[in-house]
């Protein structure tokens, strides 16, 4: 079995440069355990994004290099890159999560929680069970969506949170993870203001004023906010969670509920679902797709049934 791993070496804040002697390490310890007995050999490779546009570039190569398996070692902007490079091709999607919120991986059941033995070892994220799902884990096929020619595989959408991501990719001096992100909304709730969209799901059109709208085929991002609970990743749909104009302090006393997935009953939240959205708003809101901001609306989203298949434990 021939693998290759695409490494983000500023993955999480630079965990992905500090783990690769350790990811060597383990998937030869992995390789060569019990675990893996009786399984075809692994033929494995490292190769390291060097900027935008790379980790696509490099996934692209292996896949046309006949590669039975591409690893995205990242976070969920790496993974969607790395579905760019391979959709279409025979190779398999792996995971090593290696971002900071991992979204993506989480939802698929790659992050157990650790054991005390791992925790000893300073392994942050546990690679030993990420690596064991890529040797020898179950394929399972799932869902794509598109938009803007680009394919994602976990959730885009557009006001609001990508308004949020920008700020966050602007950097924060002393300020990351969770506190960065939260930062990120108080300052952009000063400024943000609802727009007016005009969604079209399945044919049916509905006009609303809105803060934001994820289109979802996982359930959820920004490092564990869960803003689509009951999405499912192989049901060929998308889960739509529309946030309808709401004044600030009605947002923030309201935004925790959506670390719990149960924001959903709130009079000021509406849910759909469908197979084919588009979204017109005025003015024109920037797009997110896989944690990345890629242009504004008005966008058109398409999903592709069972078009990967990713391997998960």
């Amino acid at each position: 079995m021939k693998i290759t791993i695409v490494l983000n070496p500023t993955a999480g804040r630079g965990r992905g440069a500090r783990y690769r002697q350790q990811l060597e390490e383990v998937l030869t310890r992995v390789a060569n355990s019990s675990v893996t007995s009786g399984t075809v050999p692994a033929d494995w490779s490292i190769v390291e994004t060097t900027g935008p546009g790379s980790a696509q570039e490099l996934a692209a190569t292996a896949a046309a290099d006949g590669a039975d398996v591409v690893v995205a070692a990242g976070g969920d902007g790496t993974c969607g890159a790395v579905v760019n490079g391979i959709v279409g091709t025979r190779a398999r999607l792996g995971i090593l999560p290696l971002g900071t919120g991992n979204d993506l991986a989480r939802f698929l059941g790659l992050m157990p929680q650790l054991s005390a033995e791992h925790k000893a070892q300073g392994i942050s994220n546990n690679l030993e069970f990420a690596v064991q799902t890529i040797l020898c884990g179950t394929p399972q096929s799932v869902d794509l969506g598109q938009v803007k020619g680009r394919w994602f595989i976990n959730v885009a959408g557009c006001g609001f949170d990508a308004v949020v991501a920008e700020r966050i990719n602007q950097g924060f001096r002393y300020l990351h993870g969770t506190p960065a992100y939260i930062a990120a909304v108080l300052q952009s709730l000063h400024t943000f203001r609802a727009a007016t969209l005009r969604l079209t799901l399945d044919g049916l059109t509905h006009e609303l004023r809105a803060m934001l709208c994820a289109v979802a085929n996982a359930q959820g991002y920004g490092g564990g906010m869960k803003v689509a609970p009951d999405a499912q990743i192989d049901d060929g749909m998308f889960d739509l969670c529309i946030i309808r104009e709401a004044g600030a302090l009605e947002f923030l006393r309201a935004f925790p509920s959506v670390f719990r997935g149960t924001h959903v009953t709130h009079p000021k939240v509406t849910m759909f679902c469908a197979r084919h959205v588009v979204i017109e708003s005025e003015p024109p809101l920037p797009l997110l797709v896989d944690g990345e901001i890629m242009g504004t609306t008005p966008a058109e989203f398409t999903i592709q049934p069972k078009a990967i298949e990713v391997l998960v434990p």
